[in-house]
């Protein structure tokens, strides 16, 4: 997967529409190992990458013998060969390769552009993850309104009341040993990890002694110099260090213990990781743009991306306002409840059955 938010939501996608309806659904390539898993790649599951890779490299005709009998398939944008005679849906989740096409690789972009024009705008329904992708779509692949249901994605329920004894070993087996703010993402351009780096920096030192900036996530596209940088700044001592790839069991405590979540992403097509947060009753700084205010509503301390200052000065703000961060944790865990695997499973199911 190239995508670690693509990757979550199948794996959970999938897990809740079997709970749900275990007769209904059925997987073309089966997942190996049962855990969410980032870094494991083709040594977790060879069999499943080699058919993939097979089938993109042969005429649909294969594919469409491989296939499952099924009434709808329902396409990832990981499979370039689609089986025929069948109704065809698939998920829309986000039109970054031509909103902000400079935060990818060439190569995605034009991977993403023949996706669209042989999945997306023939299919005979879409599942859009946020209203704000739905619009995209309208706007830019000319998809006609009624073929796109927006169905939001859920949230893994670990998230909700971590117990503080978690939240204490992951701080002790990080050595967390001070107030921290957390961000979470592959380090790539559209997380606009440089910009977060700036507005810490910024802080006066006597805040930077005080709390500790954490970033998580794997290396991804690009992302050499925001690497060295990272490494240059934790050697300086600027309060900020990189834990890398964190486990998926440690995240909900990692998050939970946190003194707010910074996600300054330039474009979101949903934005999995702030709803986590909120749901797991850490206030949270994110954009002013894309899908980030329709999800996070009222709960969040909203910033222009593009600006250092303005998110400087919104981190200020949580870390010397012990009253906004009690309003906007509860006010995001509120939020973040709207969000459930069962419901978007339930959802997903009724949209399919009026397809078929």
């Amino acid at each position: 997967m190239q995508s670690a938010g693509v990757k979550t939501y199948l794996f959970h996608w999938l897990n809740a529409l079997r709970a749900a309806n275990p007769e209904a659904i059925r997987a073309f390539l089966e997942p190996g190992p049962p855990d969410l898993n980032h870094e494991g790649g083709f040594r977790l599951h060879p069999r499943q990458l080699r058919t993939l890779f097979a089938l993109n490299a042969l005429p649909s005709l294969f594919c469409s013998l491989a296939a499952p009998r099924c009434d709808i398939f329902h396409a990832s944008n990981q499979l370039r060969s689609i089986p025929r005679r069948r109704l065809l849906t698939a998920t829309l989740h986000d039109l970054t390769a031509w909103v902000v096409p400079d935060c990818h690789m060439p190569e995605t972009v034009i991977e993403e552009k023949a996706f669209a024009g042989r999945v997306l705008k023939r299919a005979d329904g879409l599942i859009a993850d946020s209203e704000n992708s739905k619009r995209d779509a309208i706007a830019v692949l000319d998809i006609p309104p009624d073929r796109i249901r927006v169905i939001y994605p859920g949230v893994p329920r670990t998230y909700a009341s971590v117990p503080s004894e978690s939240v204490a070993r992951v701080a002790n087996a990080f050595a967390l040993h001070r107030p921290y703010f957390l961000s979470v993402g592959t380090i790539e351009p559209r997380k606009n990890i440089d910009t977060l780096l700036t507005a810490w920096e910024s802080l006066p030192p006597s805040f930077r002694s005080e709390y500790e900036l954490i970033l998580t996530g794997m290396p991804g596209w690009r992302s050499d110099l925001t690497i060295a940088r990272l490494r240059q700044a934790n050697s300086a001592g600027h309060g900020i260090r990189y834990l890398g790839y964190v486990p998926e069991p440690d995240m909900p405590p990692l998050t939970a213990g946190a003194t707010a979540f910074l996600y300054p992403s330039l474009y979101e097509g949903f934005g999995l990781p702030v709803v986590q947060a909120m749901l797991a009753g850490c206030p949270v700084v994110t954009s002013n743009v894309s899908s980030l205010p329709e999800i996070t509503g009222d709960a969040s301390l909203l910033i222009d991306p593009r600006s250092a200052a303005e998110l400087s000065a919104a981190i200020r703000c949580l870390g010397e306002s012990t009253g906004l961060r009690e309003q906007l944790k509860a006010r995001g865990i509120e939020q973040a409840k709207r969000f459930t695997w069962e419901k978007t499973a339930a959802e997903s199911l009724e949209y399919f059955r009026e397809i078929a």
